[in-house]
C-alpha cells in the first residue's frame, strides 16, 4: 500500500489565533496525513515531509526553527504554504539568506532591529476582508482560473516594510499578489514545485465541504511530490 503524503503544520497552537481552530475543522478532509509541529519541536527532519505550511501564530517561540523550516522548503524543493506569520517569515528567510540582509528582522521579535524587514501594516488587517489583485502567469494566479482578481479574508497587523520592496524584488522570489494600493499580500519561488506565501488566510474563508482553491493547488502539489517519492 502507497504511503499517504506527509504534511508539517508548523506553529504554535493558541486559542487566540482563529486560524487554528478552523484547522482542527479542515485537517480530516486535507487527504494527507498532517502533523502539527510547535515551533520547538523543528529540525533537520522536517526534511521527510512531502509538503511544509507555516501557519499564522507569529511571533513563534522558535523564529530560528520556522526559518530553518522554510529554508528547508525552499531549497529542497519541497511544497511550501505560508499564511500569515508564514509569509512574514518567508520575506525574512529570503532576505537574510538569499539576499544576503542578515540582520533583516520583524518587529516583533526586536522593536529595535537595525533593519526592520517587517512592521505594522499602515491599517491593521485583523478580521477584515480586501481585495487581491495577481500577476496573471503566476502560481498564485493558478488557484483563481478566469478571475483577475478576487477577495480575501486576513487577520494580520504586521507586512513588508515598503522601504524594502525594491530590494525583495530585485532578487528571484516574486510579488505576485497585492492589494488595491499595491502593497504586496502575496510571494513566490518561480521554478519551485510550490512556494507561496500570503498575507491573507485561505483557511479562514474554507469550509470541510469546500477548501479554498489556494489550499487544494498546494495540496496537490504534496501529493504529486509523495507520489515521485521525493
Amino acid at each position: 500500500m502507497t504511503a499517504r503524503p506527509r504534511l508539517a503544520l508548523v506553529g504554535d497552537r493558541s486559542d487566540r489565533v482563529p486560524a487554528h481552530a478552523r484547522f482542527d475543522e479542515l485537517i480530516p478532509h486535507f487527504g494527507v496525513d498532517v502533523d502539527w509541529l510547535p515551533s520547538a519541536t523543528v529540525t533537520d527532519a522536517i526534511a521527510e515531509y512531502d509538503g511544509i505550511w507555516v501557519v499564522p501564530g507569529s511571533p513563534y517561540v522558535s523564529q530560528a526553527n520556522v526559518l530553518l523550516a522554510i529554508r528547508t522548503a525552499r531549497t529542497l524543493g519541497i511544497p511550501y504554504l505560508g499564511t500569515c506569520g508564514g509569509f512574514q517569515h518567508a520575506l525574512i528567510e529570503y532576505a537574510r539568506n538569499v539576499l544576503g540582509i542578515k540582520d533583516a528582522e520583524d518587529v516583533q521579535y526586536d522593536a529595535d532591529a537595525s533593519t526592520q524587514l517587517i512592521v505594522p501594516l499602515a491599517c491593521s488587517l485583523v478580521g477584515e476582508t480586501a481585495p487581491l489583485h495577481f500577476a496573471p502567469d503566476s502560481r498564485l494566479a493558478s488557484a483563481y482560473p478566469g478571475v483577475e482578481s478576487t477577495v480575501e479574508t486576513y487577520h494580520c497587523k504586521y507586512g513588508l516594510n515598503p522601504a524594502y520592496e525594491d530590494k525583495i524584488r530585485s532578487g528571484s522570489l516574486r510579488i505576485s499578489g497585492w492589494d488595491g494600493e499595491k502593497a504586496p499580500r502575496a510571494v513566490e519561488l518561480p521554478g519551485h514545485p510550490f512556494f507561496v506565501g500570503s498575507l491573507f488566510q485561505p483557511e479562514l474563508s474554507s469550509t470541510p465541504a469546500q477548501l479554498h482553491s489556494l489550499i487544494r493547488v498546494f495540496l496537490r502539489a504534496v501529493a504529486d511530490r509523495a507520489r515521485r517519492g521525493h
